[in-house]
């Protein structure tokens, strides 16, 4: 997911957890077995974060800005990328839409193709940015371009720049506009921590910021929020695509060396509540917000899951080359119970426990 996306507990790898885990990733166990068992875990991460005890879970979050304001912008950046892009880029061409694009996608009937959907996002995106063509937008952790390729072919006026941490990403995206014929993308490479942009690259400064599953991977939204106004025009806008749940905010970690997501998908990361946001306004503030049902990602998950499982053939000798012939077989499991965990968050409680949200602010 751009980063993405997604999640949640998971199994403790200890103690009698421990067997538990090798069944699931050996495929001892049908999806039926383990998506209940991830609804279990669910129920009890709620319990945990004391969902239903008001006094405590704002103790909870008042410690947890404590913390975000207290660290860097993000940590373990490069686990985070390593754990979603070691393995070559068409692993994920062979089984996530055409235009790639690796977050939620939006089935406004229910009926959509995982094509439509990828499509039916980008426009709810054009529109909830308010972009038009000429304005010069940054795509702010850019995954596989799907974003900044569409918006380069939405918009030819308009002027595209690209920021990935992946240079395997921006020679596929690079390759991908040549391809296209679109001359009005640029990519450039870096680490959001550390990385400022140069006067050729921000000009008088953008118009609009896109930023699609990319805070879920960050710490400190102060000092992110004023990074990204310093890009900025006066009036410009940033949008923000970020998973989130209804009221809890908590961190993702491996705890005793057992925590199946973080350990495996999302070392680091954060899952935020739909209103955390809204305590980091110094720079920019918030203009606009949308709630996105749960049930929009458990369709996206599914549909992921289902085209992995039809180009196996295609991905088993790709898993073999990253992670060696013996261990092929248990990282296709772990990606189908990742998607899996996905689908089981989002769909939690018919899509209303965890979703996504959208948000428009506009520089001060």
């Amino acid at each position: 997911m751009s980063l993405s996306t997604t999640e949640h507990r998971t199994m403790p790898v200890k103690s009698a957890d421990g067997w538990l885990i090798r069944g699931c990733e050996r495929g001892w166990l049908p999806d039926r077995a383990i998506r209940f068992g991830m609804r279990q875990l669910l129920r009890q991460r709620l319990r945990d974060e004391a969902l239903d005890d008001g006094e405590q879970r704002s103790q909870r979050l008042n410690r947890l800005l404590d913390d975000l304001r207290a660290s860097p912008i993000a940590i373990e950046t490069q686990a985070a990328n390593t754990q979603h892009y070691e393995v070559p880029a068409a692993f994920f061409h062979a089984h996530l839409g055409p235009h790639l694009k690796y977050s939620c996608c939006l089935y406004s009937t229910g009926n959509e193709t995982l094509a439509q959907a990828e499509a039916a996002m980008f426009e709810r995106y054009a529109e909830r940015a308010e972009l038009t063509d000429g304005q010069r937008i940054l795509d702010l952790g850019c995954g596989w371009g799907s974003l900044s390729l569409w918006l380069a072919a939405r918009y030819p006026r308009a002027r595209i720049v690209a920021l990935s941490n992946s240079h395997g990403q921006r020679a596929f995206i690079e390759a991908r506009a040549a391809e296209l014929g679109l001359h009005n993308i640029a990519v450039v490479t870096g680490n959001i921590v550390d990385f400022e942009f140069d006067d050729v690259q921000i000009g008088d400064g953008f118009d609009r910021v896109v930023s699609i599953e990319m805070f879920e991977h960050m710490k400190n939204y102060g000092l992110l929020l004023a990074k990204i106004a310093r890009s900025m025009r006066a009036g410009a806008k940033l949008f923000v695509h970020i998973f989130a749940h209804r009221t809890l905010a908590y961190h993702f970690e491996v705890r005793d060396g057992g925590d199946w997501m973080s350990k495996y998908f999302f070392t680091g990361g954060t899952m935020p509540s739909e209103a955390l946001l809204l305590n980091f306004q110094d720079d920019l503030r918030m203009e606009r917000q949308w709630w996105v049902s749960g049930g929009h990602y458990e369709r996206t998950a599914n549909h992921w899951l289902a085209a992995l499982d039809g180009a196996r053939d295609r991905v088993m000798p790709m898993l073999a080359d990253t992670y060696g012939a013996r261990d092929a077989a248990v990282w296709l499991q772990r990606w189908r119970m990742f998607y899996m965990a996905v689908a089981e968050l989002f769909g939690y409680a018919n899509g209303n426990e965890w979703g996504v949200g959208h948000y428009r602010f506009v520089k001060r």
